[in-house]
């Protein structure tokens, strides 16, 4: 990988034209500087390609010249990977084209720079649901969750994005452009080349475009918060859900009372949900084909988690605006948390029958290390993943707190593997984790992946700092 040169930089900006590259600072700044503001990067040029044909020349040029490249979807990552530090940074914020929405075929074809909810919006307007979705849906673009591999609150009922892709079309490391935007739900024709893009933080070639899975919209759809005794009365309440639904759950949050007490103290225009304030809340959200279907099935389901006491209150949306009121309590969760003086935040999995277990464990583990840090758990319990935030006690000194995170990272994620979890359930690796991660991949693992880079990225020149 060599510098950028004056003559390189000037090439691409040929290759791109007017409307293609910039190099003034105060357009660049923002994408400079993650959310939580741990890293604030540079770069000597920002592409903006309008096409694929133009990505692929940007990319030829800098594998010719062995030119570093980041690619960048909305920026709202949180491991750093879409920050470049000295890269040529290559947003994709203007392919943003719906190209093809086929009803019959329950699919849809939008270009890498699409809002997630514009994609969401494009679907509901032929007629179809797209079904994932996460707090930062109005930002994340379509190219940046593939390559992430985001789950978000729909994981339970229809999976990882990785489950929600049937094409890619993506410019691989060396300018050749990849067109796999098949609408085909069945290809056994050798190794499913799309499934190697998915996930893979940027470093494998640059996603242009996609083709989607669809879904019928659902006729019914009810949203309540409950309140529980513990953590592991809410697995116990999934499966009862599951059990009482037919599959009809399609998210199940957990939150822990510190976190909703900090989205109350610190997120203008919210309030309690509850008349009790317990230790744990879960939102459930069933959705129904059947009009009044998801009503009947939440009423029947409610009824019976109190007879069995699983649960102890709740209270069910009566309209569209309350269901919104409920779900901003648990997607306002990041944002309460930041303004608590930061903190040491955890994206992980570990199997749903173990939560209750790692949750008591490693909170047992963090104060052993960190006498009075105050823990948040929140995170979608249907599929394991949960976000384990720790933040500074009262009253201690934050910069000294913030000084350990590291240790205390290592604290919280040796108990996730111990539990044969994951310490990335969907942020992926990025800058943060690419190094860590060695501790707990096999030497398999990790050669395998550095093999799959090395045939395809041989100079290394995509995403160079992410992924070990």
């Amino acid at each position: 990988m060599t510098a950028s040169s004056p003559a390189v930089l000037d090439e691409l900006k040929a290759a791109l034209g007017p409307g293609g590259w910039t190099q003034d600072p105060e357009v660049i700044a923002p994408a400079l500087t993650e959310w939580r503001n741990r890293w604030t990067g540079n770069t000597p040029l920002l592409l903006t390609p309008r096409s694929t044909e133009e990505v692929a020349r940007a990319v030829t040029i800098c594998a010719r010249e062995g030119v570093a490249i980041t690619p960048q979807g909305g920026g709202t990552g949180l491991v750093g990977g879409q920050i470049p530090f000295g890269e040529v940074l290559l947003s994709m914020r203007k392919m943003r084209a719906v190209r093809d929405v086929t009803p019959l075929d329950d699919a849809m074809t939008v270009e890498a720079g699409l809002t997630l909810l514009e994609a969401q919006q494009a679907a509901t307007a032929a007629g179809r649901y797209f079904p994932l979705s996460l707090a930062a849906e109005g930002s994340a673009t379509i190219g940046g969750v593939i390559s992430t591999n985001a789950g978000g609150t729909q994981v339970l009922r229809y999976g990882m994005m990785r489950d929600l892709v049937l094409g890619i079309e993506a410019v691989l490391p060396n300018g050749q452009v990849f067109n796999g935007l098949k609408r085909l739900r069945k290809d056994n024709t050798g190794y499913d080349l799309k499934q190697l893009l998915i996930g893979a933080e940027g470093t494998l070639g640059v996603v242009t475009a996609a083709t989607l899975k669809l879904f019928p919209i659902m006729r019914s759809r009810a949203v309540a918060v409950v309140g529980l005794e513990t953590a592991a009365a809410s697995v116990e309440l999934l499966a009862r859900a599951k059990a009482e639904t037919g599959g009809g759950v399609e998210a199940f949050e957990l939150m822990k009372r510190l976190g909703m007490a900090l989205v109350l103290k610190n997120i203008p225009d919210t309030r309690e949900p509850l008349d009790s304030t317990p230790d744990w809340y879960v939102l459930i959200e069933i959705a129904s084909g059947t009009p009044g279907g998801a009503e009947a099935q939440m009423q029947a389901l409610l009824e019976v988690a109190f007879e069995e006491g699983l649960i102890t209150d709740a209270a069910i949306a009566q309209n569209d605006a309350q269901r919104a009121e409920f779900w901003r309590l648990r997607e306002e969760h990041s944002a309460a948390l930041k303004p608590e003086g930061g903190g040491w935040k955890h994206d992980v999995s570990v199997p749903i029958s173990r939560i209750a277990d790692f949750i008591d464990e490693a909170s047992a583990a963090v104060e052993r290390f960190h006498p009075g840090a105050r823990i948040s758990v929140f995170g979608h319990v249907g599929d394991g993943n949960l976000h384990y935030d720790i933040l500074p006690g009262v009253g201690q000194d934050i910069p000294a707190f913030i000084g350990r995170w590291k240790e205390g990272s290592q604290v919280v994620h040796d108990v996730v593997a111990r539990y044969d979890g994951s310490i990335s359930a969907e942020h992926g690796l990025g800058r943060l984790k690419s190094e860590e991660v060695k501790r707990y991949k096999s030497p398999v693992e990790i050669e395998t992946m550095a093999a799959l880079r090395r045939a395809l990225d041989p100079r290394r020149i995509m995403n160079p700092a992410v992924l070990f």
